[in-house]
C-alpha cells in the first residue's frame, strides 16, 4: 500500500501536507517504551543514589517512607479509575488483582499494610503515616497529578503510564540489598513490601506492556503512550525532588 500526501487549496494556493508517520513495528515500539525507563526512571535520582549508597540519615529515610506512603496509598485509587475504563470482563478481572495486591483481600494483608509495617520497622507509628500531616506539598501535587491523569486520559495512556513497572523489579532488588547492608537498624520484616514487588512488578509490567503494544496501532497512539510513560517518570522524579529538598521543619 502506498501512502500519498494530502493536498489542500486555500485562496488559490495549493499546499501539500506530509503523509502521516508510519507506526513503529511492535519491536520498535517496545524499544521506545523501554528507552524511557532507561533514560528517565527515578533509580537515577540523587536521593535514590544516596539511599542505595547508605548515605541517608534515619530522619531522611523516615521522611521518604512517610511521603512515599502517600503515593502507595493512592495506587489502588488510580487502578480503580483505570478499571472503570476497561470494557470487557476479562480485562477488568486482569486489572482487579492490582487493587487486591495493594488493599489486600482482607484486613492485615496487601501492599499498603506491608508499607505500614516498613514504617513501623523504621520507628514510625501508623498514625503518622495514615494521618498524612507530614506529607510535603510537592509530593501531594505529584500524586494528585498522577491520579488525575488516570482519571482523565483514555485507557491506553493510563495503562502506559504504569509501565514504570518495567524498571521496578531491578530497583527493588537494589533497594533490598542497600537496606540489608546500610540500614540494619530497620527490622528485616519491614522489607516485605520490596520483596513482594519483585515478582508482582514483573507480572504487572508484562500484562500492561502486552495491552499497550496491542492497543496502540497508529504512530500517534504509540507516541501518546510513550509520552504518558515519560509523564509518569516525571511524577516519580518530582516526588523525590520534594523529599530531597525538604529540610528540618519542612515536613508539612
Amino acid at each position: 500500500m502506498t501512502t500519498t500526501a494530502a493536498t489542500r487549496t486555500t485562496a488559490g494556493t495549493t499546499t501539500t501536507a506530509a503523509p502521516p508517520a508510519q507506526p513503529w513495528s511492535r519491536a520498535e515500539f517496545e524499544e521506545h517504551l523501554r528507552a524511557v525507563g532507561e533514560e528517565r526512571y527515578h533509580d537515577r535520582h540523587p536521593f535514590n543514589l544516596r539511599m542505595h549508597s547508605g548515605d541517608l540519615s534515619p530522619d531522611e529515610l523516615r521522611r521518604w517512607i512517610v511521603n512515599r506512603f502517600h503515593y502507595q496509598r493512592h495506587i489502588p485509587v488510580k487502578d480503580a479509575l483505570i478499571l472503570a475504563k476497561l470494557d470487557t470482563p476479562a480485562l477488568r478481572r486482569m486489572w482487579l488483582h492490582r487493587i487486591q495486591d495493594h488493599d489486600g483481600e482482607r484486613p492485615g494483608e496487601g501492599g499498603i499494610e506491608r508499607w505500614l509495617r516498613l514504617g513501623e520497622a523504621a520507628g514510625l507509628d501508623r498514625a503518622t503515616l495514615l494521618g498524612a500531616d507530614a506529607v510535603l506539598p510537592g509530593v501531594r501535587l505529584a500524586v494528585d497529578g498522577y491520579v488525575n491523569f488516570c482519571r482523565l486520559h483514555p485507557p491506553l495512556e493510563a495503562v502506559a503510564a504504569s509501565l514504570t513497572e518495567l524498571s521496578a523489579p531491578d530497583l527493588m532488588r537494589i533497594r533490598i540489598d542497600a537496606f540489608e547492608r546500610h540500614y540494619r537498624w530497620i527490622e528485616p520484616e519491614g522489607l516485605a513490601y520490596f520483596r513482594t514487588r519483585v515478582s508482582q512488578g514483573r507480572r504487572d509490567s508484562r500484562e500492561a506492556l502486552d495491552l499497550v503494544l496491542g492497543w496502540a496501532r497508529t504512530r500517534q497512539d504509540q507516541e501518546r503512550a510513550v509520552a504518558a510513560l515519560r509523564f509518569k517518570c516525571d511524577v516519580l522524579w518530582s516526588l523525590l525532588d520534594a523529599v530531597d529538598r525538604a529540610g528540618p521543619g519542612e515536613e508539612s
